[in-house]
């Protein structure tokens, strides 16, 4: 196989197509995260109360579970020029609607349609898989996701500035608004679904995932329960922390959960029972095995990552602030070592299953990263700082590469479901935040850390199962002929 190099500057053909990908997924995530930074000042105005603010902290994740999954069969039937084009124009609305918001419940049923836009990046990792040969994808998809992901980061640091600058929060939530409205015209206007020699591919049209066997059918219904709980378990964390959500309300959305749940599986079912009737080409055959464990492995990974990052300030104030005097504003810039390294680290980890395979590279990742956990739980106020920033470091390097090294093989499972795969990872990717979140209430510090390490230990045993990707995908031409077409 020969390799290319890989033009991370380059500005023609798919290059183009990278950069115009992660800028969307940048401003999606300058949208979904834009109130973090400035919910003090929206306390201040508004008058909410601090369990008012932890349930706009909680809504504004609790819509990306389904909606990743969702957007995962839409990319896949619509193609992702439309998808992102009109996810961005759309979730503009509630965005301006937050920034007029007078009351806690406009707040709220913004923040929560809000959510939706966190779905975004399923629609990348579709499109970037597309433009890519498979020698490729690891890196790419890196780059979209880790330079992708900063907007998280740029929302932090410039918000407050906008708010001031402008006078008040509602311009700079507005700000983002415009723009997520602005770049949706352009994303339409400038990308195309596909190459130039596979345009005339056509999209797959099934309402939900194609699976190959029987036993594939019931190991994906079995991994929609973990999501549809993790609903259940936010509606119970949010029945307990605003009174607003009384109980009749929260068991009639605990009902409308699993009623959801049974329609998904039953259209799952019906679906695919024709196809499953009669024999499936070896060729379009998957393992839907490939699927699940790489969600587990996002799952850990990811989920572990959004906890750590609620927790790690407070965590450092409170382990330093008597031995060493480390203020408030000191360890949340110490904490900021956890996410820094993921504009380099995440495409590395892409780069690095490109060059030395994607089960290695998971493997020494996830290995690496239950180390680093490991070293974390025994941080104590007798560490120096600079010790401890290494060790946060070496954490989050092997945490953000293994993020690399999973996306990096989920275009490769079967490209044309790409979409509906990138959705199941991701949402439980979510859905492990919110489990993390809630442990860590039960959990000191210490064996927070320790918990997650065994965790990553489990995710090292499960990568053995994973099978290294093939090089070739099957698509379907418009006359219903399939073709086979090498990645490479």
């Amino acid at each position: 196989m020969s390799f290319s190099p890989f033009e991370v500057f380059g500005l023609k053909g798919k290059y183009k197509i990278l950069h115009l990908t992660w800028i969307a997924f940048f401003i999606s995530f300058l949208v979904w995260f834009n109130q973090a930074p400035l919910l003090v000042l929206i306390q201040q105005e508004l008058g909410i109360s601090n369990a008012q603010v932890e349930t706009l902290l909680l809504l504004n994740v609790a819509l990306t579970i389904p909606a990743r999954v969702i957007i995962g069969l839409v990319v896949d039937r619509f193609g992702a020029r439309i998808s992102y084009s009109v996810l961005l124009a759309v979730c503009s609305l509630p965005c301006f609607l937050f920034a007029l918001a007078d009351d806690f419940a406009t707040l709220a049923w913004s923040r929560f349609l809000l959510g939706f836009i966190g779905a975004g990046f399923v629609v990348g990792v579709r499109i970037i898989g597309d433009w890519f040969p498979s020698h490729q994808i690891g890196t790419a998809e890196g780059v979209y996701a880790g330079w992708g992901n900063f907007g998280s980061a740029v929302a932090a640091l410039l918000l407050p500035a906008v708010a001031l600058y402008f006078g008040g929060w509602r311009h700079a939530v507005a700000l983002t608004g415009l723009l997520a409205l602005f770049y949706a015209a352009v994303y339409y206007r400038h990308v195309e679904d596909f190459p130039p020699g596979r345009a005339g591919l056509k999209s797959k049209q099934a309402a939900t995932m194609e699976v190959s066997s029987i036993h594939d059918l019931f190991l994906y219904m079995l991994s929609l329960v973990p999501l549809y709980a993790s609903l259940s378990l936010l509606t119970w964390t949010l029945s307990s922390l605003n009174p607003m959500l009384s109980p009749a309300w929260a068991l009639t959305l605990h009902a409308l959960i699993w009623n959801v749940f049974f329609v998904h599986a039953y259209r799952l079912v019906t679906s695919n029972s024709e196809r499953l009737s009669q024999p499936i080409p070896g060729i379009q055959q998957y393992r839907y095995r490939q699927v699940f464990i790489l969600a587990v492995a996002y799952c850990i990974t990811f989920g572990s990552k959004l906890a750590v990052l609620s927790m790690l300030p407070l965590f450092f104030f409170n382990t330093f602030n008597d031995s060493q005097g480390l203020s408030m504003l000191n360890a949340g810039m110490l904490a900021s070592s956890f996410v820094i390294t993921n504009i380099v680290a995440r495409p590395a980890g892409g780069w690095f299953s490109d060059r030395i395979g994607r089960r290695r590279s998971l493997a020494l990742f996830s290995g690496g990263l239950a180390i680093g956990y490991g070293l974390m739980a025994m941080i104590s106020p007798q560490w120096s700082l600079t010790l401890t920033v290494l060790v946060t470091l070496i954490c989050s390097i092997f945490m953000q590469a293994a993020e690399g090294a999973i996306f990096a093989f989920v275009p490769l499972v079967r490209k044309a479901i790409t979409g509906e795969v990138a959705g199941i990872v991701g949402a439980y990717g979510n859905a492990g935040a919110i489990v993390f979140l809630i442990a860590f209430t039960l959990l000191d510090p210490s064996r927070f850390f320790l918990m997650l390490a065994l965790c990553c230990l489990v995710l090292l045993a499960l990568v053995y199962w994973l099978d290294e990707p093939r090089n070739f995908i099957t698509e379907i031409m418009p006359d219903g002929s399939s073709v086979k077409i090498e990645l490479d």
